[in-house]
């Protein structure tokens, strides 16, 4: 299969595209600036999921290669930490045009080849932050909902054509966000969010680099690819914790809920 994994130069990304090569896949990775055309047998090609020009250009680049896109997973993103109310313009732009727009982007650029087809597959990574928002996380999760929302219409209007829209929600896993995270300061400085946004962040960056191996959620990708009948979504919780947090979000009303949250990250 020809398959493009975007955001792939770390973390999951890299992880996925890694384990599709090994098993004869032909995989193209992108990022915003590749440090060279391969990264250990993926084909490494420069795209800005933020700019439609810059993701139709990769695009077509692989389809002047291969001639067809088999399968898209769409990985790429970024988070945005600090209390909702103090969200700049600039960082809730940041948020919703890297991780929603830019995968709307990429969809948008792929299926244009992959409906004449009458095939194809893409899987679009949320996480469990965009089935219940997480505290102090409120950009990154409306960022996740909105391709949770976004993906489902997706495969309502696309199953026609022979096109499988996949969600696939990781639970937290130690993949290098936590560093890259982009943290707000007005946040930190606040005489009312500050202590209680240290402490919960404290909490969730505990949670993240106690998680599972990336190569756990690209094992997942990797039967999802190879599933004649694949499911619309697939959450992969890497820990008791958060699997009972995903059912009982369903389950309890939405007061208790936050309640309990509340009290698991210590607010």
């Amino acid at each position: 299969m020809i398959i493009l994994v975007t955001g792939a130069s770390s973390g999951f990304g890299r992880a996925i595209a890694s384990a599709l090569l090994r098993v004869g896949h032909t995989v193209y990775g992108t990022s915003r600036t590749p440090a060279s055309s391969m990264q250990d047998g993926v084909r490494m090609l420069p795209m800005d999921v933020r700019l439609p020009g810059s993701v139709d250009s990769a695009v077509e680049e692989i389809i002047r290669r291969e001639g067809r896109i088999d399968v898209l997973i769409n990985n790429a993103g970024m988070g945005i930490a600090g209390a909702a109310e103090l969200a700049s313009p600039d960082d809730i732009r940041l948020q919703m045009e890297t991780n929603f727009i830019g995968c709307t982007n990429v969809c948008r650029a792929v299926l244009r080849h992959m409906r004449p087809r009458r095939k194809g597959m893409i899987i679009n990574i949320t996480s469990i932050a965009g089935i219940f928002s997480i505290p102090y996380q409120g950009l990154y999760s409306a960022s996740k909902f909105a391709i949770e929302g976004y993906s489902q219409a997706l495969a309502m209007e696309t199953s026609r054509f022979g096109i499988h829209v996949v969600i696939v929600a990781p639970g937290d896993f130690n993949t290098g966000f936590t560093s890259s995270r982009k943290l707000c300061p007005e946040t930190a400085a606040s005489p009312d969010y500050g202590a209680s946004f240290a402490r919960v962040r404290a909490n969730f960056e505990r949670d993240e680099l106690r998680g599972g191996s990336p190569d756990m959620l690209a094992q997942k990708i990797e039967r999802i690819i190879n599933s004649r009948h694949p499911r619309r979504r697939y959450i992969v919780p890497t820990s008791l914790a958060q699997r009972l947090a995903v059912q009982l979000s369903a389950m309890l009303p939405r007061r208790t809920f936050a309640w309990i949250l509340k009290v698991f990250y210590d607010m």
